[in-house]
């Protein structure tokens, strides 16, 4: 959802006061181009990640991707073959 605000004199945004007093990540991905994200050090939505199981898993995505850092060019008909039965 996208809305239009206007940023104070002093500087600042009211998101509103559902959001008072939570912190939140700023990212000024380019000049003028910001991302807001609920949470402090952690984005709340990125909370999962650090789970023990999701966590465990993520390891041993990464561990298999170190000991296999060979790749090979896909063959994409022979994708389209498989996901069309």
């Amino acid at each position: 959802m996208s809305t239009i605000m206007t940023i104070g004199s002093s500087g600042q945004l009211e998101l509103g006061k559902k959001y008072a007093g939570q912190q939140v990540l700023v990212d000024e991905v380019q000049p003028g181009l910001w991302t807001i994200k609920l949470g402090g050090q952690i984005p709340d939505n990125e909370c999962w990640l650090h789970e023990p199981e999701a966590r465990a898993r993520l390891d041993r995505a990464v561990r298999w991707a170190e000991d296999h850092p060979e790749t090979a060019e896909t063959d994409l008909d022979e994708f389209e073959r498989r996901i069309e039965g």
